[in-house]
């Protein structure tokens, strides 16, 4: 292995050129807004209102909103909550304007007002910018009569319906010909900064459009006919899978030519998004391919789950910037009503609730959107939910735009990889893994990065540890860069069935990492090393150390021959630990280490049956291949997967203890003291910003969480980067100042308690 160092100015692979090189940043924040044809002009010599709008809102019209629409308490309420944008419902499943196409439904309550247009003026006058908001993918029943072949159908020629509308085809006219034309209409009536568009992407994975359109485009891409249905070992079903992703992408860029044909270059189209990869999946939405068209990203993604907590906005907004740029924005829709499970349309989030998905959001990128669904409320608490936190927002941008992450572990993922590895069953074999380990990062207060793995080249100069959990489906071209960063000095955690199939999910013969991950395989396909449930099974450590612990004496404790590797720290009074999957058996190097075995399941019903049958075997759960200038470790023990289902802390402490011993002292944050903290790193010229998310209360009670609990007091060591020797400290939330003590490459400080959040920014 190559010298570590933790000091700056000394670097392992250049380690701490990520941590170092300050990046020229344009910070630039202002007045938001210009819409006359005059102002869009100057304009167009500043910054477009897409890199400066950073606070919007949203008042979701229904069909009777246009009899109580208060236009101007909804312009106060603007101006209170600081918002630059405001989303306004136009067209889609109801026109909100007087439309020239006679089949674009208006609701009756709408009689022949333009109340879309008043919005947008409305909106104009007070500097706003403005996005006229669509539903396009669905229509009322007349105009399916008028036009049946421009909708969706099953193999019976069964029209697709959402409850009371009917689905359009996005291969067909509706979308050539009738929303273009929709789309140049709004854009000529109001001017907006742009379109957005709620369900653009049709039809999900789960159903197959067997309409005339689809079946001669598919035919003229392929050769083939549409497949019969979902069989993943058929090539016509994997290659409509493909075509399916590729004609999203035609309609995002028909979509926004005809936006910027009819309203100027920043006149952009914008579907929605989500802020998970298998919904995306499922949608046909390749996250990589739209960042790389998009100038924003608007992402629908409004509440947590009980699973991922609200730690998984923070990533969710890393995760995008990764594939966007750290310079571009990402509204969020954040519903002030109770979304989750169940869904209140009408009755207010409770405010703790509210306010942590958004503080998580701008932990990790996101700009704030507050969200309401009709114009009228009764239950009025949720009209003081956004004010104080788009205030602070307003008050402290200059701080959460315009940053870059300092990491140096990055977490790997990939698209195809739900797709055609997770197949039908992402949710165990990809999203379980990968949130396993990355709530264990959180848990830990190890900052990383998600790295998409085309990416793994670009970013992999800049980190000290790749982790790849479960990756199953990687093409030779993604196992090359993996090979070129293990052997440029980077250190490697995989886990399950990394490597085992190619990029379409076929099995390989053997892992294609099988060198470095120190093991064989050659015959486990698929998940094999999981079972669907919970097993009573357990994993040994080495070595065995119970003989020198306190507690009753056989005499038959195996000899205590070596101390244990420092992955198993924390450890020592223990032998086993609970695991709950299956294991089968693996070649292992005769280079490679074993630190853990398995312990196959025994019956714990009734407790007199509850003894080890099989209290030791050969087959491996954790390995590690390290020499003096490699650090490899490969978990076939499904831990992280374990990790995200039972959230034992044996678990994450494993996970965590691979981490800090593959970065060999390569981690830019220390924090320690009580709770479950977020805790996210970011750089600007001369500055250094700390988040820090109070997890604690939200994560003891599954979601709503009805009150906050403050935890601390903490302690912080930060490595600044390279350049950067901060002299000041101030806090964000407590609006602290002191100065700041730089010694050895470090910055230490102590933290009062913390309630929701806390900023802390180091100057220089």
């Amino acid at each position: 292995m190559k010298p570590r160092t933790s000091s700056l100015g000394e670097t392992r692979r250049e380690f701490l050129k990520q941590l170092g090189a300050a990046t020229t940043m344009a910070a630039v924040y202002g007045s938001p807004s210009v819409h006359s044809k005059e102002s869009r002009k100057d304009a167009a010599i500043t910054i477009p209102w897409y890199r400066r709008t950073y606070r919007w809102a949203q008042t979701n019209i229904t069909e009777i909103d246009p009899t109580r629409y208060d236009i101007a308490w909804w312009r106060q309420h603007w101006k209170r909550t600081q918002i630059q944008g405001v989303i306004i419902n136009a067209g889609g499943i109801f026109a909100y304007y007087p439309s020239k196409f006679p089949l674009h439904h208006r609701p009756a309550a709408l009689g022949d007002r333009d109340l879309y247009g008043e919005l947008a003026r409305a909106a104009h006058e007070d500097g706003l910018a403005v996005l006229a908001r669509m539903d396009s993918n669905r229509a009322h029943e007349a105009f399916y009569q008028a036009h049946p072949d421009w909708f969706a159908v099953d193999a019976g020629g069964k029209p697709y319906r959402a409850g009371e509308l009917y689905v359009s085809c996005i291969n067909g006219p509706y979308y050539e010909e009738y929303l273009p034309g929709v789309l140049r209409e709004i854009i000529e009536r109001s001017h907006p900064e742009g379109i957005t568009d709620n369900s653009w992407s049709g039809l999900d994975r789960g159903s197959i459009c067997y309409c005339q359109h689809c079946a001669r485009r598919f035919r003229e891409r392929t050769g083939k006919q549409l497949p019969k249905g979902r069989d993943w070992d058929d090539p016509a079903y994997r290659e409509w899978i493909q075509w399916s992703y590729a004609r999203r992408l035609e309609i995002w860029d028909l979509n926004n030519l005809t936006t910027k044909a009819a309203g100027g270059a920043d006149c952009l189209w914008l579907g929605m998004n989500s802020g998970s990869i298998s919904s995306q999946s499922k949608s046909f939405r390749d996250y990589k391919e739209i960042c790389a068209r998009a100038e924003i990203i608007m992402l629908d993604h409004q509440s947590r789950s009980d699973s991922e907590g609200f730690q998984h906005n923070a990533l969710t907004g890393k995760l995008i910037h990764g594939l966007l740029g750290w310079d571009k924005l990402i509204p969020e829709s954040m519903p002030m009503y109770q979304m989750g499970r169940p869904t209140f349309r009408l009755s207010s989030k409770p405010e703790p609730e509210a306010r942590m998905w958004m503080l998580a959001g701008f932990a990790g990128g996101i700009q704030p959107w507050w969200h309401h669904v009709s114009a009228y409320h009764e239950d009025r608490r949720m009209y003081r939910t956004a004010e104080p936190i788009l205030r602070w927002h307003k008050a402290n941008e200059q701080y959460l735009v315009n940053r870059r992450p300092v990491a140096s572990v990055g977490v790997v993922w990939s698209q195809r990889n739900t797709d055609f590895y997770g197949r039908d069953n992402a949710d165990e074999l990809v999203d379980q893994p990968w949130r396993g380990f990355t709530q264990a990062l959180i848990r830990a207060r190890i900052p990383y990065l998600p790295v998409q793995v085309d990416h793994i080249e670009r970013e992999g100069s800049n980190l000290a540890v790749l982790i790849l959990p479960n990756l199953g489906a990687m093409s030779d071209e993604q196992v090359a860069a993996v090979r070129r960063f293990v052997e440029r000095g980077g250190a490697l955690i995989a886990t399950g069935e990394t490597s085992l199939y190619n990029e379409w999910g076929d099995p390989r013969p053997d892992f294609a990492l099988a060198d470095f991950l120190g093991v064989t395989d050659g015959k486990l396909r698929r998940g094999e090393r999981r079972a669907s449930g919970t097993q009573h099974t357990y994993l040994r450590l080495t070595p065995e150390l119970r003989g020198r612990v306190y507690g009753p004496k056989t005499g038959n404790e195996s000899p205590i021959t070596a101390e244990r590797h420092p992955v198993l720290a924390g450890f020592d009074e223990t032998d086993i630990l609970p695991f709950g999957g299956t294991l089968e058996s693996l070649t292992v190097s005769e280079k490679a280490k074993v630190l853990l075995t398995f312990i196959p399941s025994f019956p714990m019903f009734p407790p007199e049956t509850a003894w080890m049958r099989e209290p030791r075997t050969n087959i491996p759960g954790l390995i590690l291949n390290e020499s003096n200038d490699r650090r490899v470790a490969y978990l076939p023990a499904d831990i992280d997967r374990r990790f995200a289902i039972d959230n034992l802390p044996d678990h994450g402490d494993i996970l965590a203890n691979l981490v800090r011993w593959a970065a060999g002292g390569n981690l830019p944050l220390e924090v320690t003291g009580p709770g479950l903290i977020d805790c996210e790193l970011y750089q600007q010229p001369g500055r250094v910003i700390l988040h820090l998310v109070n997890l604690t209360s939200a994560g003891t009670w599954r979601a709503p969480v009805h009150e906050l609990i403050p935890v601390g007091p903490l302690t912080v060591r930060v490595r600044p980067p390279q350049g950067i020797q901060p002299k000041a400290l101030k806090t964000l939330v407590s609006q602290e100042n002191r100065a700041a003590t730089f010694e050895n490459g470090w910055v230490r400080f102590e933290l009062k308690p913390i309630l929701d959040h806390e900023v802390v920014v180091l100057e220089s």
